[in-house]
């Protein structure tokens, strides 16, 4: 099949080789990090330090290599597969003229009549809502992230002023879901017809504001068409003609507007709901073959050659896995197949969102998204029907995932994506998470797509930032800048990633991480790299954060440093009488240890500070996080420390 992509396919480091062809762009790709022989993690020692960060060379020895890759922001483009279905030369020809402008029923059927509005068919989605949010809205309430907004008090206009999350809820028609999962149709009904009531009123026809930007519409119509028999089984003829109009006015809408889109996420929004009316409203023949050729080249363009979203937004990627099992629904029900491009993106989108989970399949606190439950993990994946693993090395989308024993690692080794595709950006370059049996150890705060629910609106931006994140900061500035609207600035522009297997002679293997940034070099002139060493039985974490002068001289003077491992929910921390580790308590009763390694400490002290945590409900937690802070000299220095479960 041609490639829709105008740009070409990035080579990863899993690639296999096939010809001396990709072995030369390969080549050209993978860049090498520097020599690592004076790195503590890297190189030989006979004495070791008085803790033990550092890897001795009985573990040193590589048993397997995967060669290092330097990634920009725009790494990963575009899949070059993809194209739209086979379709014949009249129905190009129709697709051609719709684009134009010329009438779907005109082209349908041009020596009759247009057709009497009614939907063709009843869509069964198999991707259930929240009970309890459908349960609030009954008792007249939008519940959005733990907050309640009374439905009566709500302003439809589309130039209201809401919390973006309860924008998107009122707009969007989310809550359609919700309320059909909370109880049998006939009980739900008086509900969703009271809300729609309501929602036409303050939106007689398309505008702008809220209401009518791309994803809303897109989908709110895409909703509709789903849910049809929530909005359209009453009694009431006069607000069904309301309804099915509407619909009809929205999908022309998009068909004159989609090129607006806000990003390429909003605009498969619009895609599906073009496709979905096309399929579900009279003489949509024409308008269906538009929205396939645009939905097919925007899906080209939404994800990186791994599948993961250019926003690296593990809610990104489940919005995009839930509009395409809709779409694909809207197909069975008229008893059609989904083209095999939407089967393939949904065999891609899954994979990578895994490599985000947890041993207790629960999401990490990646990109303003929250600790999103197992079960609706799983419930997404269930209904898209892809069955597969997580993936390790999600190199494209910049994330690293290590799986040892029960204990999970993830870890971000990717530039920030650019201001065009973020969303609730963040800037944690080099950031982790750590769990030992479903119980998270080391976090990042997230939570700042929740903002506007029980997250407040001023502390959005600090949610984003680099301080709020298992990372180094240097200044207690962002490693990348953090622009309002969710949108990201200057800073990081390349990361380097090396991972790798080690042996030790005692038996056992760990996987080695190492990656480094260059967010900054501009200003401090340094380069902060970090090395993970992860043992094949979960039990022990080592690592190093190393300040690298960006040139062969380093600058003169010292900046202030702050290594922040922020602990997960429940955990108790206490300071060593040295003052140099820290023990965990774990809420299941298991102790970690801390420990700062040899020097680490000699210009700068081990602190305990209060952080937060914000769970999958949009629920902040009052948590801690432990602090190496200091000075360093801006011609470099090493920081190494150690996490070991004692029991």
């Amino acid at each position: 099949m041609a490639s829709l992509s105008s740009r070409p396919r990035r080579a990863s480091g899993d690639d296999e080789m096939a010809g001396g062809e990709m072995a030369d762009v390969k080549a050209a790709r993978a860049i090498p990090l520097a020599n690592r022989g004076s790195d503590p993690l890297a190189a030989a020692s006979t004495e070791g330090p008085a803790y033990g960060p550092t890897l001795s060379s009985a573990e040193g020895r590589a048993t397997g290599q995967e060669a290092s890759e330097r990634l920009g922001p725009g790494r990963a483009l575009a899949l070059s597969d993809f194209s739209p279905p086979e379709i014949t030369a009249a129905e190009r020809f129709v697709r051609f003229a719709y684009r134009l402008g010329v009438p779907g029923s005109t082209l349908a059927a041009p020596f009759r009549k247009p057709p009497k509005l009614r939907l063709l068919a009843t869509v069964e989605t198999p991707l259930a809502g929240d009970r309890v949010s459908g349960v609030a809205l009954r008792a007249g309430h939008f519940l959005v992230h733990g907050l309640k907004a009374p439905i009566a008090q709500v302003d439809f206009a589309p130039a209201a002023r809401l919390a973006p999350p309860l924008e998107r809820m009122v707009h969007g028609f989310e809550w359609l879901r919700d309320l059909a999962a909370s109880a049998p149709r006939e009980q739900c009904m008086q509900t969703a017809e009271t809300i729609l009531s309501a929602w036409l009123d303050a939106n007689p026809r398309p505008g702008k504001g809220a209401a009518w930007n791309v994803g809303n519409a897109g989908k709110r119509l895409l909703a509709w068409m789903v849910h049809a028999p929530l909005i359209l089984s009453g009694p009431d003829k006069a607000l069904r003609t309301r309804v099915l109009s509407c619909a009809a006015d929205t999908a022309r809408w998009l068909d004159r507007n989609i090129s607006r889109a806000e990003d390429r996420l909003n605009e498969t929004a619009g895609w599906c709901a073009i496709i979905a009316a096309g399929l579900l409203l009279p003489d949509g023949k024409p308008r269906r073959l538009f929205g396939e050729a645009g939905l097919i080249r925007t899906l080209g363009e939404l994800t990186s050659d791994d599948g993961g979203l250019l926003s690296r937004s593990p809610l990104g990627q489940m919005e995009a896995i839930t509009l395409l099992i809709d779409l694909s629904a809207c197909y069975r029900a008229t008893r059609r197949d989904p083209p095999q491009a939407v089967e393939a993106m949904l065999q891609m989108l899954v994979p990578p969102l895994l490599s985000l989970t947890h041993a207790d399949g629960s999401l990490g606190n990646w990109q303003g998204a929250g600790a999103v439950s197992a079960e609706k993990v799983s419930a997404l994946v269930s209904a898209s029907g892809v069955r597969t693993r997580p993936l390790r090395d999600a190199r494209q989308w910049g994330y690293q995932r290590v799986s040892a024993g029960k204990a999970v690692l993830q870890f971000d080794a990717g530039p920030p994506s650019l201001a065009r595709h973020a969303r609730s950006g963040c800037a944690s370059t080099l950031a982790f998470e750590l769990s030992d049996r479903g119980q998270r150890i080391i976090v990042n705060c997230g939570g700042a797509a929740f903002a506007g629910g029980q997250v407040p609106m001023r502390v959005e931006s600090g949610l984003r930032a680099t301080a709020a994140h298992s990372t180094l900061v240097l200044d207690d500035a962002n490693s990348t800048a953090v622009l309002i609207n969710g949108k990201l600035g200057s800073g990081v522009s390349e990361v380097e990633v090396d991972r790798r297997t080690l042996a030790a002679e005692r038996g056992g293997t760990s996987t080695r991480l190492e990656a480094s940034h260059n967010g900054y070099a501009q200003r401090y002139g340094l380069i902060h790299r970090r090395i993970l060493l992860m043992r094949d039985d979960g039990s022990e974490l080592r690592g190093e954060d190393l300040l690298l002068p960006e040139g062969r001289k380093g600058k003169r003077g010292k900046v202030p440093f702050a290594i922040r491992f922020h602990a997960g929910p429940g955990i108790e921390l206490g300071l060593s009488e040295d003052g140099k580790g820290a023990g965990l308590a774990l809420p299941d009763g298991s102790y970690w240890q801390f420990l700062a390694g040899a020097g680490a400490l000699e210009e700068g002290e081990l602190l305990i500070e209060e952080s937060m945590w914000v769970d999958g409900g949009g629920r902040p937690h009052a948590t801690q996080q432990l602090v190496m802070q200091g000075m360093v000299s801006r011609g470099g220095g090493s920081f190494s420390w150690l996490l070991k479960k004692m029991g």
